[in-house]
C-alpha cells in the first residue's frame, strides 16, 4: 500500500471511528466506511452491506412491547394442579396477530396448498370438521357449513391440531416473504421497505454478504434484511404476557407494577363496567350450566358457539379475544413444573430437556403427559369464566383437534428492544 492510499484509509477510518457526521452508526445508517477498519463498504475490497430500513410490516401483526411481569395464575387453583405458580420473568418485545386465525385465512391456505403441494399434503391440511358432531346434540350443520359458508368467514378456524397450526405458520412465512419479493422493483424499493435490489452490471454492492445471485437478481438472504422473521405459534409466556396487557395499568415513569389483572381487562368482573355497553359481557364464554348466550330479546354475549374474531373490545395491546371465543395453541410442551424449571428471560418449555416423559406413566394410564402434548390457553365459548384468566393452562395431544381450540401467530421483533 502506497503512502497516499494509507493516508486516505487512516483519515477515513478516523472519521468513521469518531462518527464525525450524523452521530454513531446504526443498523439503518451503518455509514459508508467500517468503523473498525475504515475500509469502504460495497466495494470490491469491502464487505457488501445492504440497505435496511427496519423490519417490514407483517400482515395482521400488532407490536407487543416486552418487559418485566409476573406470570402465573391469579385465580384460585380449583383444579389443584399447582402447575403455574407466580414468578417474575422478562419477555423481549415481539409481534402477535391482532385476532385469531379465521376460516377465510385457512381457506386461503388450502387454496395455495392445493395449487402448490401434493394432494396428500392438501388432505392433511384439512381441518377436522367432525369436531362439531356430538352424539347427543344436533350440531350436524356446522360439520358442513362452519368452515366454508361465507357467513362464517371471520369466525375462528377450529378443528386444527397443533401440528397443522405449525404447518400454517411455515406456509404463511413463505407466502408473505414471496409477496415482499414480488413487490420489489429494480430500484430496490418495495412495500416492505425497499429491501430488494436487482444487481446492475458493475454494481459490486447490490447484494449483501453471503447472498448468491440468480439471473442478476439478489436472492432472499437474512443479511439483506429483505425477509420477515418466521411466523410461529407464540410461546406460552408470550401468550400469557400479551393477554395480561398490563401496559394499560402502568403509570408513566413508574417501574413498579402496582396492579394485576385476573382477566385481560380491568376489574374482577366479566361484564363491562362503563359506558353504553355497561353490563355487557367482555368475552364469549359459557356463563353457567346450559347458558351460552343469554335470553332471546336480550342476548348478552350473543354467541352460542364461536363469534366474529373482532367481536368484544380489544385489550390494551389491541388484541382481540385473548379470553374466550376459542382456546389457542402455544408452542410449549406441557409439564406441571415448567414454572420452576424454565429460565426467567423469554421462558419456554421444549421437549427433550429436563423432566423426561419416562417419569410419567402414560402406558399404565396413570398420566396423559408425554413429549407430544402441547399447552393451550385462553378459554373458549364452551368454557366457564375460570379459564378466561391468562394464567390458567391446559394441554392436549399435538395431533388432536376440537371445536374449542384455534390459534394465532407471533413473530420476534428482530433487531430492536422496542
Amino acid at each position: 500500500m502506497n503512502f497516499s492510499k494509507y493516508l486516505r484509509f487512516a483519515v477515513v477510518g478516523a472519521c468513521a471511528l469518531a462518527a464525525c457526521k450524523g452521530g454513531p452508526p446504526t443498523a439503518q445508517k451503518p455509514g459508508k466506511y467500517s468503523s473498525t477498519t475504515g475500509i469502504e463498504y460495497n466495494t470490491e475490497e469491502g464487505m457488501k452491506v445492504a440497505d435496511y430500513q427496519g423490519i417490514p410490516d407483517g400482515p395482521g401483526l400488532v407490536f407487543i412491547e416486552g418487559g418485566r411481569t409476573v406470570l402465573g395464575s391469579a385465580e384460585e387453583d380449583v383444579a389443584m394442579t399447582h402447575d403455574n405458580l407466580e414468578r417474575t420473568v422478562t419477555l423481549a418485545s415481539f409481534y402477535m396477530d391482532e385476532a385469531e386465525v379465521a376460516n377465510i385465512h385457512w381457506l386461503e391456505y388450502l387454496h395455495f396448498v392445493r395449487k402448490d403441494s401434493a394432494e396428500e399434503f392438501y388432505l392433511s391440511a384439512l381441518p377436522d370438521t367432525t369436531v362439531w358432531a356430538r352424539e347427543l346434540s344436533f350440531n350436524d350443520p356446522y360439520v358442513d357449513y362452519y368452515l366454508r359458508y361465507p357467513g362464517f368467514r371471520y369466525f375462528p378456524v377450529v378443528g386444527v391440531s397443533w401440528l397443522q397450526a405449525n404447518d400454517y405458520c411455515t406456509w404463511r412465512t413463505a407466502k408473505v416473504n414471496e409477496r415482499l419479493a414480488g413487490d420489489a422493483d429494480d430500484s430496490g424499493s418495495s412495500s416492505g421497505g425497499g429491501l430488494f435490489k436487482r444487481k446492475k452490471k458493475g454494481d459490486a454492492g447490490a447484494a449483501a454478504e453471503g447472498t448468491s445471485e440468480d439471473g442478476g437478481k439478489a436472492k432472499v438472504a437474512i443479511e439483506n434484511g429483505n425477509t420477515l422473521p418466521n411466523y410461529r405459534l407464540p410461546t406460552e409466556a408470550e401468550w400469557e404476557y400479551a393477554a395480561q396487557s398490563l401496559i394499560g395499568t402502568q403509570e408513566t415513569g413508574n417501574e413498579n407494577q402496582e396492579n394485576k389483572r385476573i382477566y385481560p381487562w380491568d376489574g374482577r368482573q366479566v361484564r363491562n363496567s362503563y359506558g353504553k355497553k355497561m353490563g355487557q359481557f367482555l368475552a364469549n364464554f359459557k356463563r353457567g350450566r346450559g347458558d351460552y348466550a343469554g335470553i332471546a330479546g336480550s342476548l348478552n354475549d350473543g354467541a352460542m358457539i364461536t363469534e366474529y374474531v373482532y367481536a368484544y373490545p380489544p385489550n390494551d395491546y389491541g388484541l382481540y379475544n385473548m379470553a374466550g371465543n376459542v382456546n389457542e395453541w402455544v408452542q410449549d410442551i406441557y409439564r406441571p413444573l415448567s414454572f420452576e424449571d424454565v429460565e426467567d428471560l423469554n421462558p419456554f418449555r421444549r421437549n427433550g430437556f429436563l423432566d423426561p416423559s419416562e417419569k410419567y406413566d402414560k402406558k399404565g394410564y396413570q398420566s396423559l403427559i408425554d413429549d407430544h402434548v402441547r399447552v393451550y390457553k385462553g378459554g373458549s365459548w364452551r368454557d366457564v369464566a375460570y379459564w378466561l384468566s391468562p394464567g390458567t393452562r391446559r394441554f392436549m395431544a399435538e395431533d388432536s383437534a376440537t371445536a374449542t381450540i384455534g390459534f394465532r401467530c407471533a413473530m420476534i421483533n428482530a433487531g430492536s428492544n422496542k
